[in-house]
């Protein structure tokens, strides 16, 4: 790592504002980021991180402040610019095209040629020499894209970086469809580029990261910075919690559990889902929280879906309040009480050009029909009771749900089952993308639920959430449970270790 002291920065923002209409995304930014270190951008959602390396990449124009590079006082008036000044950004959303060749992807936009013609040729040679930089070899360049796990699609989009010639590299939330394994492998990738000389900024909502990969923190709330260069070793987690909050976080994972379930709510007996998984068992009491443990591909998605009906069974039984489920129908497991946050919610769970009230009632449309008419009025109503419980912000039941932060958009889908009142809710990776503040409101509001008497089913890649939150435990490994057990019975290190090696292990 280079110090701060030793070198000018190859990046500095001074005063950055951005504005849209009706809102001031940025409003005094400052942070630097010099060459062979990893600075961390930390803040809830909303607080303008987003924002801030959009107009680092040239697809936001700033409105006030300064943008210097290597000490040169520049404008990024496009993405095309940043590129070509050395700042390459990999966003949240993998930005690799599937269908085309990993050195196709590579050099999407920037294609090799000469005399008209593409040098298909070097493009594969210069892309496997940047596989290798980035201890990736087993990477073929005439792969589809399409054939690799998420790590390998992350990689690419490094590796897409780099043919850039890329200084700076915003990596946004790169860990996030990630298993600890890779994750591991990503900070070895990382590590390496700093290694070179490269910058890296590095944004995550998971403070454990910050501590594994960070050098130094800029905090940002409200669309100011709060603090700038602080030290990563030097900076205690609850002070990083309380600048990104305004409060001191006390809780973890939302109080304690239920002290005595109820009666079984639900109970799956020998489920199968061709090529997933198969003799999966288990139940869930009322009052209970089940968590799902298990690298991502495991098939713990699939029995969430298998169980909501969107995925046929191939065998074995689900019964829900003592009475037999049919799979396969997302109607009937609705109908009986079962509700789903999907991992995806964007895509699979919110309609985004709705407003907040519709997608609350989305599941409930039945309640406010009459005559064949929607009753708005009594929509609006029930959402704006929802919406004042769980301090959905903004508190505005118009507002279209695509403008809300993650953490918000997941307060709507957990609304929605709110309002439905289910019995049994299915939760897929409750807080990837959330914020540390929202984090600790949606384990409170599902620890309220279970207090309720419902039912809850977690599926977290986050191992500490799935034992901070969980009453037991349930640990899937390519496709069958290795451990199902008290959460007490059980250590973050016996976690891994069966997910690791599956149901060989002893």
């Amino acid at each position: 790592m280079v110090t701060a002291e030793a070198s000018m920065p190859l990046l500095r923002v001074t005063n950055l504002i951005k504005h849209f209409p009706g809102a001031k995304a940025l409003d005094g930014v400052d942070f630097d980021v010099h060459a062979g270190e990893v600075h961390c951008l930390l803040g809830q959602n909303g607080a303008g991180k987003s924002t801030l390396i959009k107009v680092l990449a040239g697809a936001h124009q700033r409105d006030g402040g300064e943008i210097r590079w290597q000490g040169e006082v520049v404008t990024i008036g496009s993405p095309t610019r940043a590129l070509d000044l050395g700042i390459a950004t990999m966003y949240q959303e993998l930005d690799v095209v599937d269908g085309l060749t990993v050195a196709e992807n590579v050099y999407l936009g920037h294609e090799l040629s000469r005399g008209g013609l593409l040098r298909h040729a070097e493009a594969r040679a210069r892309t496997r020499d940047v596989l290798h930089r980035l201890g990736h070899p087993e990477i073929r360049p005439g792969q589809d894209v399409g054939s690799l796990s998420a790590a390998g699609k992350q990689i690419v989009s490094m590796a897409r970086a780099l043919s850039h010639d890329a200084r700076v590299i915003v990596m946004d939330e790169p860990s996030a469809v990630l298993d600890p394994e890779e994750v591991d492998k990503l900070f070895q990738v990382v590590d390496s580029l700093t290694a070179d000389g490269l910058a890296v900024i590095y944004i995550s909502h998971r403070l454990e990261e910050i501590r594994r990969v960070g050098d130094r923190i800029t905090v940002l709330k409200d669309g100011r910075t709060v603090a700038s260069g602080l030290a990563v070793a030097d900076t205690p987690t609850g002070d990083l919690i309380e600048m990104m909050t305004g409060r001191r976080i006390e809780s973890d994972f939302g109080g304690a559990g239920v002290e005595e379930f109820g009666e079984v709510r639900l109970q799956v007996e020998d489920l199968a889902l061709a090529g997933m998984f198969e003799n999966v068992s288990f139940e869930v009491r009322s009052g209970q929280i089940l968590g799902l443990a298990g690298l991502v591909g495991a098939g713990r998605s699939e029995i969430l879906e298998t169980l909501y009906g969107a995925r046929p069974a191939a065998a074995g039984t689900v019964t829900v309040g003592g009475r037999p489920l049919r799979t396969g129908s997302v109607a009937r497991a609705v109908g009986r009480g079962i509700g789903l946050a999907p991992e995806e919610r964007k895509s699979q769970g919110l309609l985004l050009d709705e407003p907040v009230y519709r997608n609350i009632t989305l599941s409930t449309f039945a309640r406010f029909a009459h005559g064949g008419f929607l009753d708005e009025r009594a929509e609006r109503r029930a959402a704006a009771g929802q919406i004042e419980a769980l301090r959905l912000a903004p508190d505005d039941p118009d507002r279209r749900t695509r403008t809300l932060s993650g953490g918000n958009q997941q307060k709507v889908m957990l609304a929605r089952w709110l309002v439905h009142g289910c019995e049994v809710l299915l939760l897929d990776e409750p807080t990837r993308g959330v914020d540390v503040g929202a984090r600790a409101e949606i384990y409170t509001l599902i620890r309220r639920l279970a207090h309720q008497g419902t039912a809850v089913v977690v599926v977290s890649s986050e191992i500490d959430e799935v034992l901070g939150l969980a009453d037991r435990v349930l640990v899937v490994a390519d496709g069958a449970v290795v451990h199902d057990g008290p959460t007490d019975q059980i250590d973050e290190h016996g976690v891994l270790d069966l997910v690791m090696e599956g149901s060989g292990h002893e």
